[in-house]
Order: structure tokens, then C-alpha cells, then sequence
């Protein structure tokens, strides 16, 4: 069956989404404000004492993988530039050369036996550096902490998985950052973020129709496209790469994502190619000129992040986007963040594409819980030459 010829029906058939939908990913993504003020309840200020007692550390690197490693990216969104150290996000075995005693990284595994993670943190902790992990209790990032060298920062996911539990993991993370001095994000504020995403899962929520709920819309729009994820900031790509990976892991879907204006000098070119203007070469006049080309090839489609937050010259190029698509035959559509403090925008276009992500999995009739292929790789013999 054709992506483009699928039945939107399933988005407002309670029990057929219940059918595909049996681990209940999207009851776990609706969780995202529960989470929130469950870490609020772990997290107390006197198990981050040991660490604000050491003082600001020259910097702080947040290191994990897969959905644990979008936390990095969260923290260094929120951070921003004006931060007075720099916030790095961190991926794979091995820390920068110059991390050392000075700083303070920061292991973040929803599991807590994440190879890569594992392995930053024990190099964090040879050459001296003040380490905290987060993930769950009794796993092997908790037992790092048992010499009294490492801070634990618990973690109870509920059995959600971890790209289903974004807010659970970043909320520590931020807690730790705002007794630091290095981030806003008092108790009050997460508070109201927790309350925000409420209302978000009651406004994208499945009970909510299609007619009403933009997350639903969304994935209609992409589904059978090739969409590309541009974000008008920094904070908003961070979104944009977020959505990609959802899109990966819940919906099997593939999608580019990248920041404005940087697209400007590459991606944008895609327009031009047999995902855009030449796909409508010789084309039948009676053909959805959005979703079908004239090959058979996906139609490129863009979705655009917009922050509150822009840089003039970016919002300018950010709206010549949409005159430069009508012209190479390319939807371009905007989705807004909301909101002025920084955690505050990245959850209002965070939390919409999570559901986004899920309903696109169920339109094509696939269960957005199962990661297959990430269970073979893991299971496969890591010795060289098998």
C-alpha cells in the first residue's frame, strides 16, 4: 500500500491504536509532566550538596548515547551561550583530551549499562575529573558511585524506554546545573514545564481528533514524504535532531534534520534533485504535486522549527525558505515554539513531535515500541574480524 494512499482513520480509532500500539509508547510519552515532578521528588537538594561544595567547574561535559544522550543536548540548549562555562553535549568511549580534574562530567544512562557511557565515565574518573551519573539504581553507573569518587543521581523510569523518557533523565541534569550556577531552572519553573507538558499530552494527546490535534496533523502531513527538520536556532535544532531520532526509532522513518542557516549552504540544494522540482518533470496534471513525484520517489518536504528566540539575519532567511520551496515545488511548513525561558520553547516543539512521531508510526500500521535492529547490533560479537 502506498504511503500516501494510507487510512487516517486508525488516528481516531481508540481501540485500533490501543492494537498497534501494545507497549503503550504513546501512554509513556504522555508521561513527560509526571516525570518531571517524579525527579523533582528524587532529586533533593542535599544529594547534590557534595558537588555545589566542590564550585563551578571549568566545564561541564554531559556524556550518553542514543535517547539518555539527548539530555546533552538538552542541557547545552538550556545552558545557551551566555552560560558562564561551556555545557558540552558528549557522545562515544572516549572524553576530549583536555577534560580533566578542573571539570565535571556528567554520565547520563536511562540504563545504566550503556557501553559507550560506561566507558567516558571510568576515563573521567582515571584522570580525576569530579564526575555524577545518572540512571537507574542498581545498574553498573550507580555502582561507579559506591567509592564515594561519583555522585548518583537516581533514576526510576518506570519501565518507559529511554527516548520515552527524556524529562525522567534531563530534570536531574538540570537541578544539578541550576545549584551550580550555570543554569535557570529553579523548582518553581520545572513545576510549571511539568504543567505545560500536561497540557500538551491533552492537547496531542490520542483522545484528542484529528480536526484539533496538531501532533496528529503533523504526521499526516509527513507521512510518504521525505521531510527534512530545519530548526531557526540553536535550541531549535536541538529539537530538530531530537524529532529526526524519533522519527527513526518509533515511526522507522527516515528524516534530516539541521539548523538554519547552515542548511542554507547544503541541504537546501536537495530542492533542485528528483526529491523537488525535477520529480515534477513531465507530470500528470491530475497528481498530488506535495506527496507524489513523477519517479516514484518520496517528495522532499520541510518542516521548520521556529523559535521565539532568533537571530534577525536568520528569521529573514527563515521566511525566504518558504518563497525558495514554492519555487522548486517543496512544502515548506512551520511549527512554533512557545514561551521565553529557554526549557520553555525547547519542551513546546519537544513534546508536540514526540506524539508526532508515534502517530506517524501508527498511520503506516507498525508498532512504535520494537528497536530491532539496535537488539541484533547489540547481540552481535564485538570481537574484530565477526
Amino acid at each position: 500500500m502506498s504511503l500516501t494512499r494510507l487510512d487516517d482513520s486508525v488516528l481516531d480509532d481508540q481501540a485500533e491504536m490501543e492494537r498497534l500500539d501494545p507497549d503503550q509508547m504513546l501512554r509513556a510519552i504522555a508521561s513527560a509532566g509526571a516525570q518531571v515532578r517524579e525527579a523533582m521528588v528524587h532529586i533533593e537538594t542535599s544529594v547534590l550538596a557534595p558537588v555545589v561544595a566542590d564550585g563551578r567547574p571549568r566545564a561541564v561535559i554531559v556524556t550518553g548515547m542514543g535517547g539518555s544522550g539527548v539530555v546533552a543536548d538538552v542541557a547545552a540548549a538550556v545552558a545557551g551561550p551566555t552560560c558562564q562555562v561551556p555545557v558540552l553535549a558528549h557522545r562515544g568511549h572516549r572524553l576530549p583530551g583536555w577534560v580533566g580534574s578542573m571539570d565535571l562530567v556528567v554520565a547520563v544512562s536511562c540504563s545504566g549499562e550503556t557501553e559507550e557511557t560506561l566507558s567516558a565515565l571510568d576515563e573521567a574518573v582515571r584522570r580525576g575529573s569530579r564526575a555524577v551519573t545518572v540512571g537507574a539504581v542498581g545498574s553498573s553507573i550507580a555502582d561507579r558511585a559506591a567509592d564515594g569518587r561519583v555522585v548518583h543521581l537516581p533514576v526510576d523510569a518506570r519501565g518507559r524506554m529511554p527516548r520515552a523518557n527524556l524529562w525522567g533523565l534531563a530534570v536531574p541534569v538540570l537541578l544539578l546545573l541550576h545549584e551550580l550556577a550555570l543554569v535557570d531552572a529553579p523548582r518553581m519553573l520545572l513545576q510549571r514545564l511539568a504543567d505545560d507538558l500536561d497540557h500538551t499530552s491533552e492537547r496531542c494527546g490520542p483522545r484528542a481528533e484529528t480536526f484539533e490535534n496538531p501532533a496528529k496533523q503533523l504526521a499526516l502531513q509527513l507521512v510518504g514524504t521525505l521531510p527534512y527538520i530545519w530548526g531557526s536556532s540553536e535550541l531549535a535544532a536541538v529539537a530538530a535532531s531530537r524529532f529526526a531520532a524519533q522519527l527513526a526509532e518509533n515511526a522507522k522513518y527516515p528524516a534530516i534534520p539541521g539548523p538554519l542557516t547552515e542548511v542554507h549552504h547544503n541541504q537546501v540544494v536537495v530542492m533542485a534533485g528528483r526529491f523537488g522540482a525535477l520529480g515534477m518533470e513531465d507530470e500528470d496534471i491530475f497528481r498530488d504535486r506535495v506527496d507524489d513525484s513523477a519517479d516514484g520517489l518520496p517528495r522532499m518536504r520541510v518542516l521548520l522549527l521556529r523559535d521565539t528566540d532568533e537571530v534577525p539575519q536568520v528569521a529573514r532567511r527563515r521566511e525566504a525558505t518558504a518563497a525558495v520551496g514554492a519555487r522548486y515545488d517543496v512544502a515548506v511548513e512551520e511549527f512554533a515554539a512557545e514561551g521565553d525561558h529557554p526549557l520553555d520553547r525547547l519542551a513546546s516543539l519537544v513534546a508536540p513531535l514526540d506524539f508526532a512521531s508515534a502517530y506517524l508510526a501508527l498511520l503506516q500500521g507498525i508498532d512504535p515500541s520494537p528497536i530491532e535492529p539496535i537488539v541484533v547490533l547489540k547481540s552481535l560479537p564485538a570481537e574484530e574480524g565477526t
